[in-house]
């Protein structure tokens, strides 16, 4: 868990490897269902322009159905969800019902970082790699240096819905802090400075956290 910007999606891709585990991103499922024309896509593509959060039912029913898949039977890591308390207490229950194990990792970012890296992210229309105009930029400004593709400003990575989201964070997810960790689920991690040093301070939390046993 961490507010949009805070490395989950690169830190769960490095995580799934070292643990030989599937990643379901919720970010990726929900921008994959909003490439269709349907009224649900039309919905989310909608709610995720103003930087609003999809709502539990559908989220629910989109965890639900990626988690039942085989890959995610001997555990997997979750990216993205939950991120509101109701949200949570499906996972658990869910988890309940087919013999996971839930665990959380908070991915802590200051907001200047965190606008920063939003605001500055840039991503290749055609392989879908990820660059940042203050961190890591292209040789070339707006062209992709493994294929010359355009790179492109995600919809939702305005100003605006930036501060949106990041105010929804501190709204809605921040008390899914004290939910695990009141259960004794709860790791923090300081999300700045080198990526590696960062997913091996994960590593070590997660380890912490599921020693003797598998699951989400």
């Amino acid at each position: 868990m961490g507010p949009q910007g805070a490395g989950k999606g690169t830190q769960a891709a490095k995580l799934a490897s070292r643990l030989g585990m599937s990643t379901v991103a919720t970010g990726d499922i929900l921008r994959k269902v909003g490439e269709s024309d349907t009224p649900l896509s039309r919905q989310i593509r909608e709610t995720q322009a103003a930087g609003r959060l999809v709502s539990d039912d559908v989220m629910a029913g989109i965890i639900q159905e990626r988690l039942a898949r085989e890959d995610c039977k001997s555990g997997c890591i979750l990216d993205g969800f939950p991120r509101t308390l109701p949200q949570a207490a499906l996972l658990d229950q869910f988890a309940e019902q087919h013999g996971f194990k839930v665990s959380a990792v908070i991915i802590v970012v200051q907001r200047d970082m965190l606008e920063k890296r939003l605001t500055g992210r840039r991503t290749c229309s055609v392989c879908g790699h990820i660059y940042n105009i203050y961190f890591k930029p292209s040789k070339d400004e707006g062209v992709c240096d493994l294929d010359g593709g355009a790179l492109l400003m995600r919809e939702d990575d305005n100003p605006a819905a930036i501060k949106k989201r990041l105010d929804l964070f501190d709204q809605m997810t921040l008390p899914l802090l004290d939910y695990y960790r009141k259960s004794g689920r709860l790791g923090e991690v300081d999300g700045e400075g080198d990526i590696c040093a960062i997913s091996d301070r994960i590593s070590s939390a997660v380890a912490a956290l599921t020693a003797g046993a598998s699951g989400v």
